[in-house]
C-alpha cells in the first residue's frame, strides 16, 4: 500500500492534463449528486510548493453556505431542546414516496424550521466569502471555496482556477446574511 497522495502523482497529473485538453475545459467536474447551480466538486492542476498538484475543489455560493449555517445551528437548538433528537430520517415505502414521519419527528421537524425562521429573520449567522486549502487531504489538496455569487457557470469556475492559480483572488470581507427564498407552489 502505498502512502503518497495520489494527487501530487505526475502520472495521474498527467492523465487529468490529458482529460482536460480534450474537454477544453480548466476542470474536470467530479460526478457527484449534489452538484447544482450553488454547488460543484471538481478538479484541476495548479501549483504547490513548485510543484504540480491536483486540486480537489468544492465551490459553492455564500447563500449556500449561509443556508448550511443556519440549518446546522437550527439542529443544535433541536439537539438541545429534545435529548432523543439525532437527526430526521425518512423513509420510502416500496414505491419510492416518503412515509410520513412519525409524531415526534414532526415536532422536531416544525422546531426546526421555525428555529431557521428565527435566525434568519434575527441575522444572527452571518457568513463572508472564504477558501479554506487542506494540505492534509486523502487526494491533491482540497479547496473549499464560498463566494457572493448568484449561480456557479463554467465562467465562474474558469475565473476561480485562473485567479487561484495566479493568487489574485480578493476575497469580500462583508459579513452576509441571507433569507430563505419563498417556493413557488
Amino acid at each position: 500500500m502505498s502512502l503518497t497522495n495520489p494527487g501530487f502523482d505526475p502520472t495521474e497529473i498527467a492523465k487529468l492534463k490529458k482529460e482536460l485538453s480534450a474537454s477544453g475545459k480548466p476542470y474536470k467536474l467530479i460526478p457527484d449528486d449534489e452538484n447544482s447551480d450553488e454547488f460543484v466538486n471538481f478538479y484541476f492542476i495548479g501549483m504547490y510548493e513548485g510543484k504540480e498538484v491536483i486540486y480537489d475543489a468544492a465551490l459553492y455560493t455564500l447563500r449556500l453556505h449561509h443556508s448550511s449555517e443556519v440549518y446546522e445551528l437550527a439542529e443544535h437548538e433541536a439537539a438541545k431542546k429534545f435529548p432523543n433528537f439525532n437527526g430526521i430520517q425518512y423513509e420510502e415505502d416500496e414505491n419510492g414516496n416518503l412515509l410520513p414521519l412519525n409524531s415526534e419527528q414532526e415536532e422536531i421537524g416544525w422546531f426546526i424550521t421555525e428555529m431557521i425562521m428565527e435566525i434568519e429573520e434575527e441575522e444572527t449567522v452571518k457568513v463572508q466569502e472564504f477558501i479554506d486549502v487542506d494540505t492534509h487531504h486523502d487526494y491533491g489538496i482540497g479547496v473549499d471555496a464560498a463566494l457572493n455569487i448568484d449561480v456557479i457557470t463554467d465562467s465562474v469556475i474558469g475565473k476561480f482556477i485562473k485567479e487561484f492559480n495566479d493568487d489574485t483572488i480578493a476575497l469580500d470581507e462583508t459579513l452576509f446574511s441571507f433569507q430563505s427564498e419563498e417556493e413557488d407552489v
